[in-house]
């Protein structure tokens, strides 16, 4: 069973940085490497949306609009982790972010079979 450690997390002021990761542990690289990943993240009172995901070589990436130019995903499979570099923070970007899984990759939460256990990530305006 694979499992993913997320890190990264905390409080910033608006117009900051964070960056997250996303490691995996288990069954190591084969429950990562092949598979697309992808970036989620729940607000308080809010659905789980989508934020980013990028194709298992790391060739592919799509982002939702609200964070186009501001986010990005990508990839170290000769470390088996997941990054999203997080800049120009804005308080509505406040929410629980997990990483997840997917055999390809897609914008649907429920195309994704593995998720992380989430980190906080707090912007202050």
């Amino acid at each position: 069973q694979v499992q993913w450690i997320e890190s990264g997390g905390g409080m910033v002021q608006a117009g900051g940085s964070l960056r997250l990761s996303c490691a995996v542990s288990g069954r190591g690289g084969s429950g990562y490497r092949g598979y697309a990943m992808g970036w989620f993240r729940q607000a308080p009172g809010k659905e789980r949306e989508f934020v980013a995901a990028i194709s298992s070589r790391g060739s592919d990436t799509i982002y939702t609009d609200s964070v186009k130019g501001r986010f990005t995903i990508s990839r170290d499979n000769a470390k088996n982790t997941l990054f999203l570099q997080m800049d120009a923070l804005k308080p509505e970007d406040t929410a629980v972010y997990y990483c997840a899984r997917t055999n390809y990759i897609s914008r649907a939460a429920n195309a994704y079979d593995s998720w992380g256990q989430g980190t906080q990530v707090t912007v202050s305006s």
